[in-house]
């Protein structure tokens, strides 16, 4: 009798100085691929990390490793968080795709997300944002303000999110400006300063005033604010600190929302694998101010196109549209399905150039 009540004892102390599983914090992990002081892509990601933070307190803990290369070195840093306890795990750039997809294998207790790519498992989800119809509204402000009737755009890699980009940027800003024309420099990188600053100015050295981009950083603002007379538009993140001038308005990738509805799941106990990709429509792309350097009547036009996108009215991958060779895509009022648009590797028609392999 006194063993059991010694036994019973120990289990009772054992039990108040143990927390329980449901007191144990949510390890939540982030995998970037730039610094989070980026201004731009990485920045968004950590803000939405940080609202996890303040929605959940105490109930999460988040960690993170910035500026993680999309090579070999993504599956060790992914590796290391999963042996470090992470219970839910973000990776936030297309090139961790495989990685991600590897380590889900390895730890299948463990849930992960991965960014922008199409592989899934069991334990892994994916998401996006359609990114496309932030740039179908910059073409059509770049198409109505360029006076060169140029238009530079810097794109990151050869991939159907960057090609989409390209697109519906000239196809809105030719709608804008029958005379338009998009000149196009691949610096094959995310985040580079010093490329993204070289591109800009190789850019306006060729005639452009206005310079959009798909890469990370500030630079091509600093750039084109250096050169005078140019136009930009802040990617990813507002980068507001350029307007009114050069940075006229940007797109801006609101990750918070789905961050926390994710965190969620896994405490609930609903998660499961999910495929994401929303728009403008459910705010995970949003339209930064559109500076004062706009003229009144282009803005109304932008916001118009931004509401009828947002509505579901009108789709930036409308036809009639022929693909760069001439031939049809699609016909008079039919839509692009999102099969093709994930996989698009082609131009439209007027687009200058090859879409490198």
């Amino acid at each position: 009798m006194k063993l059991l009540k010694f036994l019973s004892g120990v289990a009772t102390a054992l039990s108040l100085a143990l927390p329980s599983l449901a007191d144990e914090k949510l390890k939540v992990g982030f995998i970037y691929v730039g610094p989070i002081g980026d201004g731009g892509w990485t920045y968004e990601h950590d803000i939405g990390r940080l609202a996890v933070e303040d929605h959940f307190g105490d109930r999460v803990e988040t960690i993170y490793k910035e500026s993680v290369d999309e090579g070999a070195d993504s599956e060790r840093s992914i590796t290391q968080m999963a042996l470090e306890g992470a219970d839910l795990i973000f990776t936030t750039s297309f090139g961790y795709m495989d990685a991600t997809l590897n380590v889900a294998k390895k730890f299948p207790n463990v849930k992960f997300e991965h960014a922008t790519g199409y592989k899934t498992a069991p334990n892994m989800s994916i998401y996006s944002a359609r990114f496309y119809e932030g740039r179908a509204v910059q073409g059509h402000i770049a198409g109505k303000m360029t006076k060169s009737n140029i238009v530079g755009y810097i794109a990151s890699y050869p991939i159907p999110e960057v090609i989409r980009g390209i697109n519906s940027a000239y196809i809105h800003a030719r709608k804008a400006n029958p005379d338009v024309e998009f000149k196009i420099i691949w610096v094959y990188t995310w985040f580079d300063p010093a490329k993204e600053a070289d591109a800009a100015t190789a850019l306006v050295n060729q005639g452009a005033d206005v310079v959009l981009q798909h890469t990370d950083s500030t630079a091509p603002q600093s750039a084109a604010e250096k050169a005078g007379g140019v136009i930009t538009f802040g990617q990813a993140s507002d980068m507001a600190q350029f307007a009114p001038l050069p940075r006229v308005s940007s797109i801006i990738d609101n990750w918070a929302p789905y961050y926390i509805a994710r965190t969620q799941a896994v405490l609930d106990g609903t998660w499961v694998s999910t495929d994401t990709w929303d728009g403008i429509g459910p705010g995970m792309v949003g339209i930064g101010d559109i500076s004062e350097a706009v003229p009144e009547d282009v803005k109304a036009e932008a916001l118009a196109l931004k509401n009828a996108i947002a509505s579901g009215e009108y789709h930036p991958f409308t036809g009639p549209l022929s693909k760069q060779d001439g031939s049809q895509w699609l016909a008079e009022g039919e839509v692009a399905d999102d099969g093709t648009l994930l996989g698009m590797n082609f131009y439209v028609e007027g687009v200058e150039g090859e879409v490198p392999n």
